[in-house]
């Protein structure tokens, strides 16, 4: 009878340190010094909520290129608390972001060359190899951004930005 209270009270204190370390691994992960954490990204323009030793806060971002990329982080860390898989997530990142892909589009239309010529139609992707054009080529950089965005935010247990009206505020969100 003394063993098995014995064993008992030993088989208690081991789910009882288990359990106290599962929490101070939590405890860590979410903490600020916790490298959950450190993935998490400030977003451009952002004032608040930095200590000391904190990442610099990145600037605003300017023209397309940093607008999209500014919306695909917004949405991003706005949508991963989804139970949904990561790559479905994505698709709506994507989806929130249209509008802004498209302005980033109509520069690819745009005359720029000497004496306004148009850019090539197609051209070799420098990744792939293959014939490519530059709204094929951003579509699939907005793709795979997205679902970076989503996993990181996902891993790090980041916050999402603040929310006006069931979007996110701040930067081009869309």
């Amino acid at each position: 009878m003394a063993i098995r209270k014995l064993t008992a009270a030993a088989a208690l204190g081991v789910a009882a340190l288990t359990l106290t370390a599962c929490n101070e691994n939590e405890r860590r992960a979410t903490a600020g010094g916790g490298a959950g954490a450190r993935l998490c990204m400030p977003f451009a323009g952002e004032t608040t909520g930095r200590g000391q030793g904190a990442a610099p806060i990145p600037p605003s971002p300017s023209g397309p290129s940093g607008m999209m990329d500014d919306c695909l982080h917004r949405w991003g860390y706005a949508l991963a608390a989804s139970p949904d898989p990561a790559d479905q997530v994505a698709g709506a990142v994507v989806a929130a972001c249209m509008p802004t892909l498209s302005r980033w589009n109509q520069q690819a239309l745009a005359p720029t060359g000497p004496g306004g010529a148009a850019p090539p139609a197609q051209a070799q992707s420098l990744i792939t190899g293959e014939e490519t054009n530059a709204m094929a080529e951003r579509y699939r950089y907005v793709e795979g951004r997205a679902l970076f965005y989503v996993v990181q935010a996902r891993a790090g247990k980041c916050p999402a930005p603040p929310m006006t009206n069931g979007a996110p505020t701040g930067g081009a969100a869309g």
